[in-house]
């Protein structure tokens, strides 16, 4: 069973908490949130991501790119704990867990099938078909520098707005801020695996965004990805301001930007690691921080003490 644990990378799942926390809040924000409605946004996240790792784990591993020159901790194929085709028949178990559950969701969300049910389901199964086909195929877009698109994408924008509309059934313009947000965050975890690992995937021919910019570039890059995610939640929240209690999230960003400043300082090794892992809980702290904030400020102005934080 450790073997497995190891495989499904739990320690990544915060990023894929912290986009159905931004979604839900939306929902509350605007309209109402649901308790059930929300775990099953959390279990479907959760299924997806653990069967992207799965299938990088598989795709890398065939196509010979984790070997002994990666930086990486070493993966469950490549120490040979697990087989091939044990990881492609749990990659199955995972895609039919994913479907299932996101059907009930769907079906609970909305008793009355139409256009939008439709309309998410297409989505989902294109998320299911993305978390495979990044490095697994010989098309694989990871290999090709598209990772940081679909991260962005399907980690960010239909994460947050998929988790949203399940529960409030409306699309608000100003909801794609917060999305943007979670979505450059998951392409900055990305940019900081990628950066690691520039040297060996270079030599394998897997052509992601730092091989192609170089180290100094993804860097700068890295810091853009930062940058644009905190503008972009500044912006939602001035936008539909309540009271200064709407900028308590601001508190998590000393973390963030810390890790940031770590990884333009740090060469590629393995002290990547580390600032993986510190910046993949700094988001989900960001995201509590951000659903807190709101809660709180819900407090302030109905409680009418809204003036004395103004």
């Amino acid at each position: 069973m450790k073997h497995w644990l190891h495989a499904f990378r739990l320690r990544t799942l915060p990023l894929a908490a912290a986009s159905v926390l931004t979604g839900s809040m939306l929902a509350g924000i605007f309209g109402e949130a649901d308790g059930l409605i929300f775990f099953l946004c959390l279990l479907v996240a959760f299924e997806l991501q653990i069967l992207s790792n799965l299938a990088n784990d598989y795709g890398d591993f065939v196509k010979g790119t984790d070997n002994e020159n990666r930086l990486g901790n070493q993966r469950a194929l490549q120490s040979g704990a697990l087989q091939p085709l044990q990881v492609k028949r749990m990659m199955v178990v995972f895609v039919a867990a994913a479907l299932l559950t996101g059907v009930g969701l769907l079906l609970l969300a909305f008793p009355e099938v139409n256009l939008a049910t439709f309309i998410l389901l297409a989505s989902g199964i294109t998320a299911i078909a993305a978390a495979i086909k990044y490095t697994v195929g010989n098309n694989a877009y990871g290999y090709k520098g598209w990772g940081d698109i679909f991260v962005f994408l399907f980690f960010g924008i239909f994460a947050v707005l998929g988790t949203s509309y399940v529960q409030y059934h409306v699309f608000v313009p100003e909801m794609i801020l917060p999305a943007i947000t979670i979505g450059l965050f998951a392409t900055a975890v990305l940019n900081v695996n990628n950066i690691r690992d520039i040297d060996n995937d270079k030599a394998c021919g897997k052509i992601t965004i730092p091989v192609r910019l170089g180290v100094t570039k993804a860097k700068q890059y890295h810091v853009i990805l930062i940058a644009g995610a905190t503008l972009s939640i500044v912006a939602f929240s001035v936008i539909i301001y309540q009271s200064a209690v709407d900028f308590l999230y601001l508190l998590s960003f000393p973390v963030i930007f810390a890790n940031t400043r770590s990884v333009w300082t740090t060469e590629p090794s393995p002290a990547y690691n580390k600032l993986l892992k510190q910046l993949s809980l700094s988001i989900l702290f960001f995201a509590l921080m951000t659903c807190v904030s709101y809660i709180l400020s819900f407090i302030v102005v109905v409680t009418g003490i809204g003036n004395v934080f103004n």
